[in-house]
């Protein structure tokens, strides 16, 4: 009798251990699901961080410098959208050749599509860049090395330009660009060179 009520008693103890075993995973398992829609809703709540708060501002130097360089990149690849929004509506363009400034965006886009269409592979190099900067006006002058195939023929130019930059909506855009051309130092054909250099260059350049 005692072996059965031995047995009988450890029975019941494992069926009970079982039964809060079975009990606590029970548990956990409602509880998991629980605790990742809290997760969830703390997240979707949690405003994301923004990350312009840890960014260095940059200098109006240091954004005319990029204005310009962005300005040299859109031109040389043709992309017109980017180059307008550098260039103001009322730019000014005193170009290298002998001929009246090219005053405003509708005017000089197709000078510069015609111009576009006759160069492949355009480098254009920045050096010497001077950059001032007063209230809402800037302007900056550098010298530029120019190489590309025009209607078939490699030729090569240098020269120094001047722009002339104003702060509109928090964005510095070009409203004056005089070129110049260096005599005496072009490979380039007889006939009037396209007036490459229309803008600068690279970020960070000298």
């Amino acid at each position: 009798m005692k072996n059965y009520a031995s047995i009988r008693l450890a029975s019941q103890i494992l069926r009970k251990t079982f039964l809060l075993m079975a009990a606590a995973a029970l548990l956990l398992t409602c509880a998991w699901p629980a605790a990742g829609q809290k997760d969830k809703k703390k997240t979707k709540d949690t405003p994301p961080s923004d990350s312009s708060n840890t960014l260095i501002p940059l200098s109006d130097e240091q954004l005319i410098d990029y204005t310009l360089s962005e300005a040299l990149g859109a031109w040389q690849v043709g992309d017109i959208d980017k180059l307008h929004k550098d260039y103001g509506d009322d730019i000014v363009i005193v170009s290298s050749s002998w001929g009246p400034p090219v005053i405003g965006w509708a005017n000089y886009l197709p000078i510069y599509q015609q111009q576009k269409a006759h160069m492949q592979q355009v480098r254009l190099d920045r050096t010497n860049t001077f950059i001032k900067v007063s209230g809402t006006v800037g302007w900056a002058c550098y010298q530029w090395d120019f190489g590309a195939v025009v209607d078939g023929q490699q030729v090569g130019w240098q020269g120094q330009t001047t722009v002339v930059l104003e702060k509109r909506n928090n964005h510095w855009v070009i409203v004056h660009n005089h070129t110049s051309l260096v005599q005496g130092v072009t490979t380039a054909p007889t006939n009037t060179p396209p007036s490459p250099p229309q803008q600068p260059a690279k970020p960070g350049a000298p």
